[in-house]
């Protein structure tokens, strides 16, 4: 079929055009304006993202900082407390002490006192270093009982030393340890062999 001026195609199957075979034309490699849309967009989405995560992650590092400084100044405080408590005892100690001390020095003194009248009334009267020594240790011994009363109940009220595993049990429980792992791995060893 021909229409208007045209000849009629010699071969229907033939290509050609009245200026000879056409070039073909090839497409420039690279992205479509789609693609360079996409991965512009994707670049955008990653740095914003990356830039929110990297504040809010410096927000939580300073905030953890900020409560481990606190955490920090909290200890101090504490230990200041305690020192303060453990000065206030030690002084109180030492004033009990003081005390115990001069009451036990007034006991001796009165007991020296009263005792002075058998020093050297004759042939194996006791003397003066004998009546004395015997005074000290009469009311020395009686203050110190009490002492070691004291400091038992006040070692006892701590609660400190009775719960805790002492070394040996420690030792023998990584010793222990340290054989059964010897002895699976032993065992692993021939049944791989």
């Amino acid at each position: 079929m021909t229409f208007g001026n045209s000849a009629p195609n010699a071969s229907p199957y033939a290509d050609e055009g009245p200026y000879g075979t056409p070039v073909a034309k090839h497409k420039k490699a690279g992205l479509t304006r789609r693609g360079k849309v996409a991965i512009a967009v994707a670049g955008v989405a990653i740095v914003g993202g990356g830039t929110i995560w990297f504040q809010v992650h410096s927000a939580a590092v300073v905030k953890d900082e900020k409560e481990a400084a606190a955490l920090q100044i909290q200890m101090k405080k504490l230990e200041l407390e305690e020192m303060k408590i453990r000065n206030e005892q030690a002084s109180t100690d030492k004033k009990a002490a003081t005390a115990s001390a001069d009451k036990i020095q007034t006991a001796v003194d009165k007991c020296v006192k009263d005792s002075s009248d058998l020093i050297g009334k004759g042939y194996g009267s006791p003397t003066r270093s004998d009546v004395v020594a015997d005074c000290k240790q009469q009311y020395e011994a009686t203050d110190r009982s009490g002492m070691e009363a004291a400091g038992t109940a006040r070692d006892t009220g701590n609660g400190g030393g009775g719960g805790g595993i002492n070394s040996p049990a420690l030792l023998g429980l990584v010793a222990g340890g340290g054989l059964a792992v010897a002895v699976f791995a032993r065992k692993g060893k021939k049944a791989d062999a």
